[in-house]
């Protein structure tokens, strides 16, 4: 059985320590400085709890000594103070960040580490670059990755057609800050909420519009290999003019603390979401132009007699099948390891990773 830390008790804490508990093969501790979501954490043999303050250097280093890795549930500005510590504990060290520079700073602390570094491990940055890549490997030369995520509520109920589902941090955070992209060949920067587009999928309307973080570390592995490649949030019409308002023409942008407070205090959080995959792809195979697209959705569901949103199923899904393919040694043991590094079917096919498996196709 391999002893875990878990930093972060909160939405996506929670249900990371329920499907590792559920598995019996770790032992988790769940570290956080809020003893209210710890007190949620479910009681489970396998389960303990731990008030930590992460700034505590002495007390970090105390919870992490002889754990076979952490995984960070945290907001990503704490990536600067779990990831070194992980490197000093000598542990293989999991995140869910998609800031591009907390990422950055793990890539640096991994290339003499003697455990793996493998940040990005949820549904955007995380699955959506496992299936991207997996698609791109069937060309003989690329044309356009197309990467279209979204976690939206089932039944939209105010102007913003939006529900919290995950981080306001981290919503707010790639809402803001500049998206990598490749265009014409070439490794740019283009400004989030910018590039608006409209599709369908089973007759139901959406908008998709840059954001940042979610392409992850494709940028680099692609670069030179693609014409184009891009990432965008998808959300129902119209939420994208009333974002720009909000955070450009009211500068609130500026004030994210602020922007953060108007969030939790109007719109409610539901554990009745969606999610919604889609990627596309297009290149030259076999002397033909072609295109391949994955296209799936994810619901809540019941686990263990409770109600998961479907946002808390597939970022704690991804975390966890990441930890269980380095656990069975399908993964490399020591260094940087990006999620495009992992075999789609290895993904797909594990215990948690099948929370992706698709029952039915969407159509397009």
């Amino acid at each position: 059985m391999h002893d875990v830390l878990l930093m972060g008790a909160g939405k996506i804490g929670e249900m990371i320590a329920t499907l590792l508990a559920g598995s019996d093969d770790y032992k988790i501790t769940v570290a956080d400085f809020n003893d209210a979501a710890l007190a949620r954490i479910p009681k489970h043999d396998h389960v303990n709890t731990l008030h930590l303050d992460v700034t505590n250097t002495a007390a970090l280093d105390s919870a992490m000594k002889g754990k076979f890795a952490v995984l960070s549930a945290c907001p990503y500005e704490m990536t600067r103070l779990i990831a070194p510590a992980a490197k000093k504990a000598n542990v293989h060290y999991f995140d869910l960040t998609e800031d591009v520079e907390s990422t950055r700073l793990t890539k640096a602390l991994a290339v003499d580490s003697e455990s793996a570094f493998i940040p990005q491990c949820g549904l955007a940055p995380g699955f959506i670059s496992i299936v991207a890549y997996d698609l791109a490997k069937n060309f003989d030369t690329l044309h356009n990755v197309h990467m279209r995520v979204g976690a939206l509520p089932k039944y939209p109920s105010n102007s913003l057609k939006y529900n919290l589902t995950w981080s306001t941090d981290g919503l707010i955070n790639e809402y803001c800050n500049p998206c990598e992209a490749i265009v014409g060949g070439q490794q740019i920067e283009v400004p989030a909420l910018e590039e608006l587009e409209a599709f369908s999928l089973d007759g139901i309307e959406y908008e998709a519009f840059n954001t940042s973080g979610g392409l992850g570390t494709l940028c680099e592995t692609l670069d030179g290999k693609v014409n184009n490649l891009n990432y965008r949030t998808v959300r129902y019409p119209g939420h994208r003019d009333i974002l720009k308002l909000l955070l450009q023409d009211l500068r609130l942008n500026e004030r994210k603390d602020l922007m953060k407070d108007i969030f939790e205090h109007a719109l409610p959080i539901t554990l009745q979401d969606v999610v919604l995959v889609f990627v596309n792809v297009s290149g030259e195979k076999d002397g033909r132009f072609m295109q391949e697209s994955y296209a799936h959705k994810v619901y809540a569901r019941d686990i263990g007699g409770k109600r998961w949103s479907a946002i808390q199923i597939t970022t704690a899904s991804g975390i966890c099948t990441m930890l269980d393919l380095v656990a069975d040694g399908k993964l490399p043991q020591k260094g940087f390891v990006r999620q495009e590094d992992t075999n789609f079917n290895d993904f797909i096919e594990n215990r948690f990773g099948s929370a992706y498996a698709r029952s039915v196709e969407v159509r397009a």
